[in-house]
């Protein structure tokens, strides 16, 4: 294939040939977009341009926006149209790309946002997103100037996490299993949401004037919500009766089950947090910050049948202190995942997660009539948007009274 105009198209790209010497080729739908074609086959797309309305009197000029394969077609003639439009208001990219290099990097920028812009995130959730970003977002976008990301960079950057370019090679602290190190489209959903609210800060921070992850469509989120019936609700609980479960994850799951908490809020529960007269726990440090749960009297058996260790402030201690770490001299129990994968089996529920409990504590509750404001005050939401995913729940009971009530006035209606 000789130089000349052409509809860009990966067909067009991939059928076109090295040849003894460079060459171009150019977008016959976009002036100015092209494609140069080394003697050893590296493609790169292009722009041509000439700096603002100056025609001909103003000198040709050559800018590589980047290289094919890194790039799709439609990711590349997108930054050409705006790289294009710029030149002809009379800013050259070239010089663009100068200032970009002295410009704060997104790297830095996530550490600055790890620092100043996610204070009041708690640690447990400090630490996912520091995975996120060491795992996919500076390796994929870490060089890049923060005020030249553009909405096709992310784009290319979900493609490329949910492809799994960016998943743990090799054995590492962290297991291959666990999402984050795995990549995916999950994974490139929510780590994609991080990346917004890093540029959020970089906007209130005055480093650019847009958001470059608004607008942009992501890969819906795989995680669906799973209710117990009451007939699974007792498969769960026949198969906690297994003699060779951990007393401790068997307490655990029953208490998740009987207060709707988090698994992180009851495995690391202390007994300085269980107000048994008041029936109810003082979290301190949950992921909202601090709340009451109020127990019923099935949760409370469920503490005071715990074996309490006096060397230890939790109410589920670790079955063994780690030696090797004694910056944190106490640890909780964190085997409950193990022991509610033999539950869920034995239960034959193998789909259902741990999460899941608590959402079956919020669809009991809205079975019982109960409205959404206090479903969110149970479950110790902050957010009412958080509680809406309950909305088709809590519409349920009046749903089931409206069609009583209907009944009942057909059937005076035929006299019956």
């Amino acid at each position: 294939m000789s130089a000349g105009k052409v509809r860009l198209s990966k067909r067009t790209i991939d059928a076109a040939v090295p040849g003894s010497a460079s060459y171009r080729l150019w977008d016959s739908d976009l002036s100015g977009f092209g494609l140069r074609v080394s003697p050893k086959g590296r493609k790169v797309y292009i722009i041509g341009y000439r700096l603002g309305h100056g025609g001909r009197g103003a000198p040709w000029q050559e800018y590589t926006i980047g290289q094919h394969g890194k790039l799709t077609p439609d990711e590349a003639r997108s930054e050409a149209k705006r790289l294009l439009g710029q030149a002809q208001l009379g800013v050259d990219p070239r010089e663009e790309r100068s200032r970009s290099r002295t410009e704060l990097k997104v790297s830095q920028l996530c550490d600055l946002y790890l620092v100043e812009g996610a204070a009041t995130k708690k640690e447990s959730t400090l630490a996912t997103d520091r995975l996120r970003i060491e795992r996919h977002i500076k390796p994929l976008l870490g060089k890049q100037s923060v005020s030249t990301v553009t909405s096709a960079d992310i784009e290319r950057f979900i493609r490329d996490v949910a492809e799994g370019k960016t998943a743990v090679k090799g054995t590492g602290t962290r297991r291959r299993s666990d999402p984050v190190a795995r990549g995916g489209k999950g994974t490139a959903t929510r780590t994609t949401g991080l990346l917004g609210a890093i540029f959020t800060f970089a906007m209130k921070r005055k480093m650019r004037s847009d958001n470059p992850v608004h607008g942009v469509k992501r890969f819906k989120d795989g995680s669906s919500q799973r209710y117990l019936s009451s007939e699974e609700l007792g498969r769960v609980g026949a198969a906690l009766l297994q003699q060779d479960l951990s007393a401790k994850g068997r307490g655990i799951i029953r208490l998740l089950i009987l207060t709707g908490a988090r698994k992180s809020e009851i495995e690391g529960l202390r007994w300085s947090e269980v107000d048994v007269s008041g029936s109810r726990l003082l979290l301190q440090d949950s992921k909202t910050g601090a709340k009451v749960v109020p127990i019923g009297p099935a949760a409370l058996e469920v503490l005071q049948g715990v074996e309490r260790d006096p060397t230890s402030p939790f109410v589920f201690p670790a079955e063994r202190q780690l030696i090797e770490n004694p910056r944190e001299k106490h640890r909780h129990y964190v085997g409950t995942p193990k022991v509610w994968n033999r539950v869920r089996e034995q239960a034959g529920l193998p789909e259902v997660r741990l999460h899941d409990l608590r959402h079956t504590y919020a669809s009991l509750a809205a079975a019982d009539g109960q409205s959404l404001p206090l479903i969110g005050k149970l479950l110790g939401h902050k957010d009412v948007k958080t509680t809406a995913q309950y909305a088709h729940l809590a519409d349920d009971p009046v749903r089931q009274a409206a069609l009583a009530t209907s009944d009942a006035a057909a059937a005076a209606l035929a006299g019956r």
